[in-house]
């Protein structure tokens, strides 16, 4: 008999590649799969298909009428769900998803993506701290399985609430190559010297994007594509202006996760300085680090442990301090001076994208997700 599976989630699915990649893969697995989404960003209105809802939310007024007006959605969306499986996709639909699926005997998965009480927007609001603290205690104990994004992540839940029943699925693109590589010189004009570096991701603090910005100054040969949106958007242009290089600092906006890796792969060198303010940043395994991975770019990224192991096992670039901006440029210059370095950091990507990859991650994982014996 078929799961019938539901995945509920405060994003835009079509933009998140650990979403629609599970999607696929237990449609695959001969499972029947419903999306309940939302949006707030991009979409102008509802979208509606044959099996993924998203739906249209407004942040314009008090942030209490948003959270009103998702659960309102959400709550009613799954009292219409039959399902199986429940997939709360984040701490946000976790006590609704929780208190529905069972009401209907089903199972409940808690897709902690991160330790939410402890991201680096929340570290100066302890308040908020304690209400998420709060609310995954009191869930997390009674769900049926928390997938985790790396084994840090797990480590550490279930030494907090005395769990036992985490599954490692971590952040990581399907298998595949550029069909399409951006030409960024060509596209943007730039000279044939030009060094690209890219940042890919949610524009949040603590991201390192200032580093990277004021490390550009003594770099006048490198360009930043800016692959992404979010809320510091605006914070970072003008940054970029008041030290003198806007003109090299490229935004391109949100990119569709079908089309994304023609645009990582067109950069140079792929940037994940990720600083340490808080636990969950210190865990750090983003997407954007296997992302760079599969597109054969080599990476710099600050030396957090989950990151760390990846690139010096891989070979795949190198990891260090973020403390002083002097680090990062030396560490840029040494690159673009020994350009046979980066060729091999893009051939070791390449061999590893072939372990390093949502296949191989699937494959381990089916059997506890599924189940199955």
């Amino acid at each position: 008999m078929k799961n019938k599976i539901c995945l509920a989630y405060l994003g835009n699915p079509f933009h998140d590649s650990r979403l629609t990649n599970l999607q696929k893969s237990l449609k695959e697995d001969g499972c029947k799969v419903s999306v309940i989404s939302f949006d707030w960003f991009i979409s102008k209105k509802d979208y509606f298909d044959d099996e993924v809802k998203v739906f249209k939310l407004s942040k314009e007024k008090i942030h209490l009428f948003f959270y009103l007006s998702f659960a309102r959605i959400l709550i009613r969306e799954l009292l219409k769900t039959d399902a199986d499986i429940f997939f709360a996709e984040d701490i946000y639909t976790l006590p609704f998803v929780f208190v529905v699926a069972k009401l209907k005997h089903a199972r409940v998965y808690y897709n902690s993506r991160e330790i939410y009480a402890f991201t680096g927007g929340l570290r100066n609001r302890p308040y908020l701290q304690s209400i998420i603290r709060y609310i995954e205690k009191l869930f997390i104990n009674k769900v049926d399985l928390v997938l985790t994004t790396g084994w840090m992540d797990s480590s550490y839940l279930e030494k907090t609430f005395g769990i036992n029943n985490t599954l490692v699925i971590r952040n990581i693109p399907a298998y595949q190559t550029p069909t399409n590589k951006i030409d960024y010189r060509k596209l943007y004009g730039l000279n044939e010297n030009t060094v690209i570096l890219l940042y890919q991701g949610v524009l949040l603090e603590g991201r390192g994007v200032p580093k990277i910005l004021r490390a550009m100054t003594k770099l006048p040969d490198t360009v930043l594509i800016v692959v992404g949106d979010g809320e510091q958007k605006k914070n970072f242009i003008n940054l970029a202006v008041s030290l003198g290089i806007k003109d090299r600092v490229i935004f391109t906006g949100m990119i569709s996760q079908n089309e994304l890796i023609n645009y990582t792969a067109g950069a140079d060198i792929g940037l994940v300085l990720i600083e340490n303010i808080s636990i969950s940043y210190y865990y750090a395994l983003p997407n954007k680090l296997f992302e760079y991975i599969m597109a054969g770019l080599p990476l710099l990224s600050s030396d957090l442990p989950q990151m760390k192991e990846i690139i010096e096992k891989y070979n795949v670039g190198e990891s260090i301090g973020i403390d002083e901006d002097e680090t990062i440029i030396n560490v840029i210059r040494k690159w673009i001076n020994n350009p046979d370095l980066l060729l091999l950091f893009r051939k070791n990507c390449q061999s590893a994208a072939l372990e390093l990859n949502w296949q191989e991650e699937y494959k381990r994982a089916r059997t506890t997700l599924l189940g199955l014996k």
